[in-house]
């Protein structure tokens, strides 16, 4: 009977927790999550396309042109059917949690503005999403929409972190933890790793793993375009160790240098890879362990610069917040 009631107990909480008044912390849950699974769908999009998938299912909205499920094809093959078409069903996780994620925003108190906005982008970039991926499809994978489809959830991702980082902060004005100029690396750095997705993409685009055999490429010579990958993930990484180096003997805080650290490791362990897959031949599944490092670098990116500034704690005011403007390091 004791068991019982305790499960009832631990059941009881679950719920509240999940339609009872949200917090900031839940909503960060919600905002982590978010992160997750728009990481998560990018992995599996690049799975999708790695197994010949992209066109599993041909048509749009329908998964072919009489079914919006997988039905047999003729021409098609049903792993590849069930792989584009699994791919398609995650759309709908990801657009729970997002729609999770702005009623939990909505539903705060004190309500804030900033978290409001930030939590309308997750259902919204599901949406162009959706619409996106049917243009995908529309035009047999042309290498240019399905560059543009990877960089709006790397888009996504970003406001997902934007919104898991101010959820845990005050609604003040930024005050800076660190040095100006040392903040402003941090910016050129962030930069610079989304030139280099930018460029990754290009090689994608170029490379053996177009999705279909159907699908186009762009007209580069991947030697040239590959060189120019590896020639930008050098800058970044020489950025990311001269800020890591400049916060620690300005004396910034340890969360700030351990975020920096963080990211130069991420970007070894991503350049290995790189460097593998490209002298094996660029393998399927090193080429989705790529992306996922890709992903990986673009959130401890963006968490190295939410590291040096400071908005006061969750649920200060926006005059708490100020007060404290006075005391950022010159």
């Amino acid at each position: 009977m004791k068991h019982l009631l305790d499960q009832t107990r631990l059941q009881t909480a679950k719920l509240t927790w999940i339609v009872g008044p949200p917090t900031f912390r839940t909503l960060r849950r919600w905002a982590l999550a978010s992160v997750a699974v728009n990481v998560g769908i990018t992995v599996t999009g690049a799975a999708v396309r790695v197994t010949g998938s992209g066109l599993g299912c041909p048509t749009w909205p329908r998964c072919t042109p009489d079914s919006f499920i997988p039905v047999a094809h003729d021409d098609i093959s049903p792993i590849n059917m069930a792989i584009e078409f699994g791919n398609r069903l995650l759309t709908f996780l990801v657009l729970a949690i997002g729609l999770a994620c702005l009623l939990a925003a909505l539903r705060l108190l004190p309500r804030r503005p900033d978290l409001v906005r930030l939590a309308w982008l997750q259902p919204i970039g599901v949406a162009v999403q959706g619409l996106w991926g049917g243009l995908v499809v529309r035009t047999a994978l042309n290498p240019v929409t399905v560059s543009v489809h990877f960089l709006v959830s790397i888009g996504m991702i970003a406001a997902a972190y934007a919104l898991y980082a101010r959820a845990g902060e005050g609604a003040g004005p930024p005050r800076r933890l660190v040095n100006q100029h040392v903040r402003t690396l941090g910016f050129v750095l962030t930069a610079a790793v989304f030139v280099l997705l930018v460029v990754g993409v290009v090689v994608t685009g170029t490379g053996p793993h177009s999705g279909d055999a159907m699908a186009s490429r762009f007209d580069f010579d991947i030697e040239t375009v590959a060189r120019i990958h590896a020639d930008v993930a050098y800058v970044v990484v020489g950025l990311t160790f001269a800020l890591a180096f400049a916060l620690h003997i300005t004396d910034a805080p340890g969360h700030a240098r351990r975020a920096a650290w963080t990211l130069l490791g991420v970007e070894a362990a991503q350049g290995g890879i790189g460097y593998v897959q490209y002298f094996l031949g660029v393998p399927a599944a090193l080429v989705n362990l790529h992306v996922l490092g890709s992903a990986l670098v673009w959130v401890c990116a963006l968490r190295v610069v939410f590291t040096m500034r400071s908005r006061g704690p969750a649920g200060a005011t926006a005059t708490e917040g100020a007060d404290e403007l006075d005391r950022v390091p010159a």
